[in-house]
């Protein structure tokens, strides 16, 4: 850009250096004129007529050929400047052009978005669809269809001649266009494709218009399959980028449902351990029980209660446990904030199966963002796939990222939360309000104190 701004300056430049000259000539060319008529009057007035009239004609004669010998050069300079100037207002134009393009451009890049015109389900898709219009390419290009003459010229008298150098200009037009093409093509991206668009059709556009003469032209069907070829490239990568980020939201669930199985079977062997321990506890103290009596005996009574209570509960952890590994969709659904990352009343709205649902929520917290989550609601529910959606759908309008609906981030008043979660979840559920953001606060407090000017003493 700024490139082109110095060549408009160099350019205007040069051009009144040249205004200059053309101006100076002018004043030349007046001042001869001026010394011509000046000479006429001196000798108007002379008593030998003859003798001074021949003398004047000889010298206005003299005067007139230095005049238009004057006058020849001053036209060709003339011609020459207008030659320059008109040089120079065509790279005017040119530098004005190419300015106009990086306005457009910038202008259009300003709006990111792009309708699919597609729309398929998978990379798979885009890629056989892709190779059937580049197919169909060639085909026209075979067919010569891609590009065509509305008339039959002649060289020389000879059709065959005329043929042939129209052939080679309709070969050079499609090389040159496909040539724009794939460049665009290869240059696409998720903000730009609006501006490939425009440079294919302007590369149609002035390709056609060099060829203008000889009725030559690339057809619109032709620019159509190219133009289509352009948004099935951007669409297919933007499916293979969406497919990464399924996978990698396919690989994080299963990390989490591994993690969450080996939780409850974790879960499970321990509560088996504790309840074999506590069924021979309670085997050995019902044996000594028959054949203690006395005060030991009753000890022994109030143990056993204390080993059949302890029995029982391990039992319910172990059927707890058993429950959970079978129960595929009971777990936590969480919501948590952070303002230091993402401001006021931002929170992410999410699930986990773990036995201990804190586990991931410091994981999320972990690496990824600079302060620790803070934790609103933690929800224990048969179905948390449910309950997550149904929170999700009614905030959908409210997702912080529209285009990615596995970032789980609402621009939603916590109030609002509570109101849905309420109506939807039958159990009690303790919702912490405020969130406490306490090292985000202290670092605020930090910056604020730094901030403050430092007292200055005088030395004695």
């Amino acid at each position: 850009m700024t490139a082109l701004v110095i060549l408009l300056v160099v350019v205007l430049a040069a051009l009144a250096v040249l205004l200059q000259r053309f101006g100076k000539l002018q004043a030349d060319h007046k001042g001869l004129s001026r010394e011509h008529e000046a000479i006429k009057a001196r000798f108007q007035g002379v008593v030998d007529a003859d003798a001074e009239r021949q003398r004047v004609l000889n010298e206005v004669g003299h005067i007139r050929a230095q005049h238009e010998q004057a006058l020849q050069q001053t036209q060709r300079q003339h011609a020459t400047a207008a030659t320059d100037l008109q040089g120079l207002q065509m790279q005017v134009n040119r530098v004005r052009a190419e300015l106009s393009a990086l306005d457009e451009e910038a202008h259009l890049q300003s709006f990111g978005f792009y309708k699919p015109r597609y729309n398929f389900s998978s990379s798979e898709r885009y890629q056989t669809k892709l190779e059937e219009i580049r197919e169909r390419q060639k085909q026209m290009i075979k067919d010569k269809k891609a590009a065509t003459c509305a008339i039959e010229w002649t060289v020389n008298g000879s059709v065959a001649e005329g043929k042939k150098q129209i052939n080679q200009t309709l070969k050079l037009m499609l090389r040159a266009f496909n040539g724009e093409c794939d460049a665009a093509v290869a240059k696409v991206k998720y903000n730009n494709i609006h501006v490939m668009e425009a440079r294919i059709q302007k590369a149609r556009e002035a390709i056609n218009g060099l060829a203008e003469i000889q009725q030559c032209t690339i057809t619109a069907t032709y620019l159509k399959l190219k133009l289509d070829e352009l948004y099935l490239v951007h669409e297919y990568e933007e499916k293979v980028q969406e497919e990464k980020e399924e996978q990698r939201r396919i690989r994080e669930q299963m990390r989490e449902e591994e993690q969450a199985l080996r939780e409850i079977e974790k879960a499970r062997q321990d509560a088996e351990k504790e309840e074999k321990r506590y069924a021979d506890a309670l085997r050995k103290a019902q044996e000594d029980a028959a054949r203690a009596d006395g005060n030991k005996q009753q000890k022994l009574l109030a143990q056993i209660a204390e080993l059949e209570k302890k029995l029982a509960e391990a039992h319910t952890n172990k059927e707890r446990a058993l429950s959970r590994a079978q129960q595929t969709r009971s777990g936590h659904v969480y919501i948590i904030s952070n303002i230091g990352s993402f401001g006021e009343q931002v929170y992410k709205i999410g699930m986990t199966r773990r036995l201990d649902p804190m586990d991931r929520v410091k994981e999320l917290g972990d690496a990824s963002v600079p302060f620790e989550f803070d934790v609103h609601a933690i929800i224990y529910t048969e179905d948390a796939p449910a309950l997550e959606n149904t929170l999700h759908r009614a905030f959908n309008h409210r997702r912080v990222n529209r285009v990615n609906e596995k970032k789980e981030f609402f621009k939603v008043r916590i109030e609002e939360i509570v109101e849905l979660v309420r109506n939807h979840h039958k159990a009690e559920v303790e919702i912490v309000m405020t969130a406490e953001a306490e090292e985000y606060r202290k670092t605020l407090a930090m910056v604020e104190q730094e901030q403050q000017p430092q007292p200055t003493y005088a030395l004695a």
